[in-house]
């Protein structure tokens, strides 16, 4: 019946930026994006990764929610990388910073990152 997340929908507060840092920074491509008329909803921008989608949501007067990391709602999506020590290199190059870890748990190495508008990602190198 449920194959798959299909994707993720994020509203940044500047679209823009989170388009740059989503494609530039992360390597995500733009796969399609469209201005759409239903206030206060103007554009959508579906960003791909391999398999993943994020869908990124431009509203018209968006607020931020807190960003406290243990309120009920979003927390923060994962992205599996194959070398933590180079993916951690290519982020400071890009003036990324870790905010947690990197740690080696089991079976796997994580870390966390932030990304344009302070939402958190998670980093798993399994």
């Amino acid at each position: 019946m449920f194959t798959k997340i299909d994707h993720v929908e994020i509203i940044p507060h500047n679209f823009e930026r989170a388009i740059g840092f989503y494609t530039t920074v992360l390597g995500f491509k733009v796969k399609e994006r469209r201005e759409v008329d239903v206030p206060p909803l103007q554009e959508v921008a579906f960003l791909a990764l391999g398999d993943t989608i994020l869908e990124l949501l431009r509203v018209k007067d968006p607020s931020l929610p807190s960003l406290d990391s243990w309120h009920a709602g979003y927390r923060m999506m994962a992205l599996e990388v194959d070398d933590m020590d180079k993916t951690v290199e290519y982020l400071a190059g890009k003036g990324v910073a870790i905010t947690w870890g990197p740690v080696t748990l089991e079976k796997s190495v994580r870390a966390e990152i932030k990304d344009s508008e302070g939402f958190p990602i998670e980093l798993r190198q399994w």
